[in-house]
């Protein structure tokens, strides 16, 4: 292979790759229970912090690649959705908060729910199901109504892309953000490493090398998507095109949308406009991922629902988080890890609003357990 690609070549590399990092994903996710919504919930309801430390840990990596990758020219990060300079703030906050409360009430975000079902959990599969119809129908169907006509219409159009160095940049009147970022980043890195060491009793060894992982994975997406799959001048168009992906821009992870663009697939099957893409392929890849772990760790055992009102909680979870995650422009892993890496203003402020959602569900269920 002979570097750079021509567009058949690169579009192939993505794809392909995007099953790859998939598989390294999905067997990651189900070896350490990496879940956004576990994290949330341990911190809850016993002050646990290993998950949530996990967490941090990804990001922090997947930042300090990132920039690293802008600055050696692999990632037009101002191309990739978490640096639009559409600042679509009622989105973030309505589709984030939303988001947030329906993984509660399904036990887990889309992700999670991946993982899950590939271990024999059949609330999981439903609950896919459903996010995937939703998904689809918020991005496309009826409920785009809603969200372009009274959500996206009140967001503004900015100056910047949407990532704090810029903003601040702009706000100080310093001409190149690249320092700023920089400034930002050290700080992230800074705190990041001040929590971790203070919690560092608390952080079990397998979240410990998995946040690192996660983070180095979601390094390879970017590298993956940006550079490997970049054209810069593509042959029909003599314009810059990003291959294999289905924004035509560089992507991370992240999995509210790639459910419905599954779906698609699945369903049109033969409708030649339709092809698998990044996003479909990682959704792929970590379904078998966890799959492959949970058999080779003796971990698949079928589950089911345990009540009608178990059922429906994970049906309106899966609406919640269909239309939350497009909403909100990404799930509790492609606003609270890739678009954070980023440090994407709008990524901040979902990832608010889903922890937020989170939060009130979880109240909410501890009310209940009490008055039962």
């Amino acid at each position: 292979m002979h570097l750079p690609l021509n567009p058949a070549e690169a579009s192939a590399a993505v794809v392909w790759g995007g099953l790859a990092l998939g598989l390294a994903l999905g067997a990651l996710a189900q070896a350490t229970r990496f879940c956004t919504r576990g994290a949330i919930s341990d911190l809850y309801s016993y002050g646990g912090t290993s998950r949530l430390l996990m967490w941090v840990l990804a990001v922090a990596v997947a930042a300090a690649g990132g920039f690293g990758l802008m600055q050696i020219g692999w990632l037009d990060a101002s191309r990739s959705m978490a640096w639009s300079e559409r600042f679509l703030w009622p989105s973030y906050l309505v589709g984030g908060a939303l988001f947030g409360y329906g993984m509660v009430l399904a036990s887990g975000c889309p992700q999670r729910s991946l993982v899950k079902a590939a271990s024999g959990n059949m609330k999981a599969w439903v609950t896919l199901i459903v996010a995937a119809v939703t998904a689809q129908m918020t991005l496309r169907g009826v409920l785009a109504e809603l969200r372009v006509k009274f959500l996206d219409a009140f967001g503004w159009q900015l100056a910047t892309p949407q990532d704090l160095g810029s903003l601040l940049a702009s706000a100080l009147g310093i001409a190149s953000a690249t320092p700023v970022r920089a400034a930002l980043l050290s700080l992230l890195l800074l705190l990041a490493g001040l929590l971790l060491w203070r919690k560092r009793a608390s952080l079990e060894p397998g979240h410990g090398w998995g946040g690192v992982l996660l983070g180095a994975l979601l390094v390879a997406a970017w590298a993956l998507t940006g550079h490997l799959g970049f054209i810069a001048e593509h042959p029909d168009t003599l314009e810059a095109a990003w291959m294999g992906t289905y924004s035509h821009r560089p992507e991370g992870f992240s999995f509210a949308a790639p459910l419905a663009q599954s779906l698609d697939l699945l369903t049109l099957w033969s409708d030649r406009n339709n092809t698998a893409t990044f996003g479909v392929t990682l959704t792929l890849g970590v379904l078998l991922g966890s799959l492959a772990s949970a058999l080779l760790r003796k971990e698949f055992f079928w589950e089911s629902f345990r009540s009608a009102r178990d059922m429906g909680d994970h049906l309106l979870g899966g609406v919640l988080m269909g239309f939350g995650g497009v909403t909100a422009m990404g799930c509790s892993i492609g606003q609270g890890v890739t678009g954070l890496s980023l440090l994407s203003a709008g990524a901040v402020l979902a990832l608010a609003a889903i922890v937020g959602g989170a939060w009130l569900a979880l109240y909410r269920q501890a009310r209940q357990i009490e008055k039962s």
